[in-house]
C-alpha cells in the first residue's frame, strides 16, 4: 500500500529515536523510499551508519554542505517527498516548527514545504504538559500538521505520563492513513463518545462520569486503519483525535440527530454514555430557593434509545457495535441489551467505582456476540481500542 511513495523522515534528537530504526523496517518493508534526515542530537542516540544501512539510503545531517547542495539542493529535499514524518518530534524540534525558525537542515527543511507532515511527539511528561508546548502544539494543528500520539507510559527518565512516542506500528498506520492506505481505507466509521449533558435549568444539568477517553481511542485506533470517522461527543473531557470528522453535542436529542445525519456507515460503534432521562420541566430561567427547604420537583421523560434506533433503522450500518457499562451480573445484563437493542456486538465493563475504569486510563471488556462472551484482559483504553478496531476491520472485510 506504500509501493513508491517517498517518505522524508527527520528523526530527532531524544531516546525514542531507536524506535525509528524500527519504523524504517516497517516502511522499507511495505516498500516505500526512505530519505533520512538527522538532527545533531539525534545521532547522540543513533548512528547515521545504522539508519542508512535500514533505510539503503544517504542520511542527510547538515545544513552547509557543498557536496550534498550540488547533488539536490536540501530544500527540494523536502519537495519531492510524498509525506515528511518528524519521528520523534522533540520539544525543541516542535518549538521550531511553530516559531518558524529554520536553524538547522530539519527546521529549514519543514519550513520551506509544502508537503503534509506528521509528526511523532517524544518527551518528559512535563515538557508535554508545559503551556509552551501545548501552545505550540495548537499552532501546529491549526498550521495543518498531522499527529499521532504521544501515548502515556513509563519514561526513560522514570516518570510515568503522557509524552511517549507512539510504538512504530502505530507510527507507520498513521503514515498509511495519511497517505491514502489502510485496510479500513474506503469505508466509513461513526463513533460515539463521551456524556451526555441534561439541562435541569439554563446552568444546571444531569450528567454521568464519562471522560470520552475509551470513544476517541477508538476513533483514532478506526482512522489509524485508514477509516473515514464521524466522531458524535458529547461534552467529553479529553480532547478529540485528530484526522476526523467532529461533531459536538450537549444532549442525547442532539446526539441522536447528529448520528442519523452523520449515516449511512458501513458500522458504528455506539461508545457514548447517553442520559437515560431528560428533564421534562427544564427551567427557561435559573431556578431559585424559595426558603420552603424543598427543592424543585423534576419530570423526567425517557431520552431516545440511540443504539437501538441505529440497529434498527433503514440506515443500519452493516456492523454495529453498542458499549454496556454495568456495575452488577456484567455479562448477563449486556447480554440481554445486545438482543434488546439488536446491534451485533456489545462491548461490556464493570464501572463500579472500586475498578476504577470510569475516568481512568484502562479498560476491562468482555466482547459479547453471537459467538459468545469473550473475555479480554485489563489494559490500556488506547490497547483496548486498537483491539477492537481490527475485529471491526476483520469483520467488514469478511462481509
Amino acid at each position: 500500500m506504500l509501493a513508491n511513495k517517498r517518505i522524508l523522515l527527520i528523526i530527532g534528537g531524544g531516546i525514542a529515536a531507536y524506535k525509528s530504526l524500527s519504523l524504517i523496517r516497517l516502511l522499507k518493508g511495505a516498500g516505500a523510499k526512505v530519505t533520512p534526515v538527522l538532527t545533531r542530537a539525534c545521532a547522540e542516540f543513533v548512528t547515521p551508519l545504522s539508519v542508512s544501512a535500514l533505510a539503503g539510503e544517504k542520511v542527510y545531517t547538515e545544513l552547509f554542505d557543498l557536496t550534498d547542495e550540488a547533488e539536490m539542493g536540501h530544500i527540494q529535499l523536502s519537495r519531492v517527498a510524498d509525506l515528511i514524518v518528524v519521528a520523534p518530534g522533540t520539544a525543541d524540534l516542535m518549538a521550531k516548527m511553530a516559531g518558524g525558525r529554520a536553524d538547522d537542515l530539519a527546521s529549514t527543511l519543514l519550513l520551506a514545504t509544502d508537503t503534509r507532515v506528521l509528526l511523532a511527539p517524544a518527551m518528559n511528561v512535563r515538557m508535554w504538559q508545559h503551556a509552551a508546548t501545548q501552545r505550540n502544539l495548537a499552532q501546529l494543528r491549526g498550521d495543518g500538521v498531522l499527529f499521532v500520539g504521544p501515548n502515556d507510559g513509563e519514561m526513560a527518565c522514570g516518570e510515568f505520563g503522557p509524552g511517549r512516542m507512539a510504538e512504530p506500528e502505530e507510527i507507520f498506520a498513521a503514515i498509511a492513513v495519511a497517505l491514502g492506505g489502510g485496510v479500513l481505507a474506503g469505508k466509513h466509521v461513526l463513533v460515539t463518545s463521551g456524556p451526555t449533558h441534561e439541562p435541569i435549568d439554563p446552568v444546571r444539568y444531569i450528567a454521568n462520569r464519562s471522560s470520552g477517553a475509551q470513544g476517541t481511542a477508538i476513533a483514532a485506533a478506526l482512522r489509524d486503519l485508514g477509516a473515514r470517522v464521524t466522531f458524535v461527543t458529547g461534552p467529553a473531557t479529553v480532547p478529540a483525535p485528530d484526522g476526523v470528522a467532529v461533531v459536538r453535542v450537549e444532549t442525547a436529542a442532539e446526539m441522536l440527530a447528529a448520528v442519523e445525519a452523520a449515516l449511512p456507515a458501513d458500522a458504528a460503534v455506539m461508545a457514548a454514555a447517553v442520559a437515560d432521562w431528560r428533564v421534562a420541566n427544564a427551567g427557561v430561567q435559573k431556578m431559585k430557593k424559595d426558603g420552603s427547604g424543598r427543592a424543585p420537583a423534576l419530570e423526567f421523560d425517557e431520552n431516545p434509545d440511540i443504539l437501538a434506533r441505529v440497529s434498527r433503522g433503514q440506515n443500519r450500518p452493516g456492523l454495529v457495535v453498542g458499549f454496556a457499562a454495568e456495575t452488577e451480573t456484567v455479562v448477563e445484563h449486556a447480554s440481554a441489551k445486545r438482543l434488546r437493542k439488536g446491534c451485533d456486538w456489545i462491548v461490556a465493563n464493570d464501572v463500579s467505582p472500586a475498578t476504577g475504569i470510569m475516568g481512568g486510563r484502562e479498560n476491562a471488556v468482555t466482547l459479547i456476540s453471537d459467538a459468545g462472551a469473550e473475555v479480554w484482559p485489563r489494559m490500556a483504553k488506547d490497547a483496548v481500542a486498537r483491539r477492537l478496531a481490527e475485529r471491526i476491520a476483520a469483520a467488514l472485510q469478511a462481509r
